[in-house]
C-alpha cells in the first residue's frame, strides 16, 4: 500500500531534513525550509532473473544503436539572428529551454519578439502566468508584436497547459514564468523546490514525447544564479541568461548550457522604446568609445565562436592609506593581483605601494588567460603615464616566471581585429600566426621597450 511522508527542503540549496530548521546547515540561509509531501510506492518483487522489471512489472524494451531510427531534425528559426545564433542555429523541436535574468531586464519583451517572429511559420502558444492578457497586449502593441497566429493564455495550471498542448499540438509553447505556475500533484506552493522539480519533469516529458519545444522563464536569486534546485539545470536542454549593462542599455544573451549548440555564445540587444533591437556589429559598438590614452589597452576574447574586441582600462596611483586598494570590474580580482605581483617581482616596480583600479569596457567579464598581457600593459601604461601605440592590441598569456605564452584561436581574433584597422598586435614570441602586423615578446622584461620614459629598459634577468 502506498504511503506518504513529510520532509522539509531548503528552497535555496535543496538540502533536506526530516524536521523544520530555522537556518539551513548547508548554505546558511535563514527561513528557507519548506514542507514537502513525498509519495512512495513499493517496488513489486519477483524472481531473480537476468531481466529488470519496473514497479508495474513491465519489461523494458532495449535496442541497439543500429535499430534506432534517426532523422535529421530541422531547427525552427525566428529570423532574429542574435537569438538564433546563441541557441545554436535555432530552436530544436522537442527541446526544453530556460531563459533567466534579473527582474525587468527584458525577458518577457525578448520572448514576445521571438514568439511574434516564429508565429509566421509555426504554431506558438504563449502562457503568461505573471501578467494578465491586458498587460501582455499593451506590451505587444508598444513593441509592434501582434500576430493573428500567436495565441495567448493567462492560466497558470500546469495540468491545463500540458493537456491543451497534447490536444492541439503546437510547435512551441512559452511559459512566463515557471515560478508562478501551480501543479496540483505536488501539493506545494508555486515556486518551491518540489513544485519546480515536478513541474519541470512534466514539461520535459511533454517536450520529448510530443516533439513540442518548451521555453520557460525562471526567476533569479540575489546572488545572480537561476532560482530553484540544481537538478533543474541538469534536466533541461539549455539555460540562457539575459544580462544588462545600464550605461548603454545593452542586453547580453549568454548561453551557459546548450545540448544543441556551443557554450558561452553571446547575443547582443539594445533596449529601446520599441523593445529589443539587435546589435549585430557589437565590436564597432564596443570600440566606439575607446581612446589611445595612458592605461588603456585593447584585447580580444572568444565568446563561443564570436571574437570580441574589448578595452581594458587601468589606473595606478600612489596609495595614501596603509593598505593599497584593489578595485577590479570585469576581471577576476586575483588575476589582476597576480599579474601586478609578477611585474613587481621581475621589473622591480613597487605595485604593492600603489592603488590599482582596473575595469573592462562593455560590461563583459573577461575569463580567458589571453588577456594577461593586456592587463600587464595597462598597468605599466598607467604607471609610466604613457599611452601605447594607437590601433594596437595585446594577446598573450603570462606565466609565473614572467615568460609570455602563446594562445589558441588567434587567427580568428586577428581577422576580426583587421576589420577595425588594428595595425599592431603584441603577442608571445612562440605564437604561430600568418599575420605580419605582430610584435613578439618572450618575457615581461621586454615590455619596457614600449615605454620610452621607463627608468630602466635593460633589466638583466636574474
Amino acid at each position: 500500500m502506498a504511503k506518504n511522508s513529510v520532509s522539509f527542503s531548503c528552497s535555496n540549496c535543496q538540502h533536506s531534513s526530516i524536521k523544520w530548521l530555522g537556518c539551513c546547515p548547508s548554505c546558511n540561509e535563514w527561513n528557507s525550509f519548506i514542507e514537502e509531501k513525498a509519495h512512495f510506492s513499493p517496488v513489486l518483487g519477483g524472481k531473480k532473473t537476468g531481466t529488470s522489471r519496473t514497479a508495474t512489472g513491465e519489461l523494458l524494451p532495449l535496442k541497439t544503436l543500429h535499430e534506432i531510427e534517426f532523422s535529421e531534425q530541422k531547427r525552427m528559426l525566428s529570423g532574429i539572428a542574435e537569438w538564433d545564433n546563441v541557441l545554436g542555429g535555432g530552436i530544436m523541436p522537442g527541446s526544453l529551454l530556460i531563459l533567466t535574468g534579473d527582474p525587468g531586464i527584458g525577458k518577457s519583451t525578448l520572448l514576445l519578439h521571438v514568439a511574434h517572429k516564429l508565429a509566421n511559420n509555426y504554431s506558438v502558444f504563449y502562457f503568461s502566468s505573471e501578467e494578465s492578457l491586458e498587460q501582455v497586449k499593451n506590451r505587444a502593441m508598444r513593441i509592434d508584436s501582434i500576430h493573428d497566429s500567436l495565441l495567448f493564455s493567462d492560466k497558470a495550471n500546469i495540468e491545463g497547459i500540458i493537456h491543451t498542448s497534447q490536444e492541439r499540438k503546437p510547435d512551441i509553447i512559452i511559459i512566463d514564468s515557471i515560478q508562478n505556475c501551480f501543479f496540483s500533484e505536488t501539493q506545494t506552493f508555486p515556486g518551491t523546490v518540489g513544485q519546480l522539480r515536478e513541474t519541470s519533469f512534466a514539461l520535459m516529458r511533454l517536450a520529448k514525447e510530443h516533439g513540442i519545444a518548451v521555453i520557460i522563464t525562471c526567476h533569479i536569486t540575489k546572488e545572480g544564479h537561476m532560482a530553484g534546485p540544481k537538478t533543474l539545470e541538469h534536466m533541461v536542454d539549455g539555460v540562457f541568461y539575459l544580462q544588462g549593462e545600464d550605461r548603454w542599455h545593452t542586453r547580453i544573451l549568454r548561453s551557459v548550457k546548450n545540448r544543441f549548440g556551443a557554450l558561452h555564445e553571446l547575443g547582443f540587444f539594445s533596449m529601446t522604446e520599441k523593445g529589443m533591437e539587435e546589435v549585430p556589429h557589437i565590436n564597432q559598438f564596443l570600440l566606439s568609445e575607446s581612446t589611445a590614452a595612458a592605461g588603456a589597452v585593447l584585447v580580444s576574447c572568444l565568446e563561443g565562436s564570436r571574437p570580441l574586441l574589448l578595452e581594458i582600462q587601468a589606473l595606478v596611483v600612489q596609495s595614501k592609506f596603509g593598505v593599497p586598494q584593489r578595485v577590479v570590474t570585469g576581471l577576476d580580482h586575483k588575476r589582476v593581483v597576480l599579474i601586478a605581483a609578477i611585474l613587481e617581482k621581475y621589473l622591480f616596480i613597487k605595485f604593492s605601494s600603489q592603488d590599482i583600479f582596473v575595469k573592462v569596457s562593455g560590461g563583459i567579464k573577461l575569463t580567458e588567460s589571453s588577456s594577461d598581457l593586456g592587463i600587464a600593459l595597462a598597468l605599466l601604461s598607467s604607471y609610466f603615464q604613457q599611452a601605447l601605440p594607437e590601433k594596437s592590441m595585446a594577446l598573450a598569456e603570462i606565466s609565473l616566471t614572467g615568460a609570455l605564452k602563446p594562445i589558441n584561436g588567434i587567427e580568428t581574433q586577428l581577422k576580426e581585429a583587421q576589420k577595425f584597422g588594428i595595425k599592431k598586435i603584441f603577442v608571445a614570441a612562440g605564437q604561430k600566426t600568418t599575420s605580419t602586423s605582430i610584435k613578439a615578446f618572450s618575457s615581461v622584461y621586454q615590455l619596457l621597450s614600449l615605454f620610452d620614459d621607463s627608468p630602466d629598459q635593460t633589466i638583466e634577468q636574474k
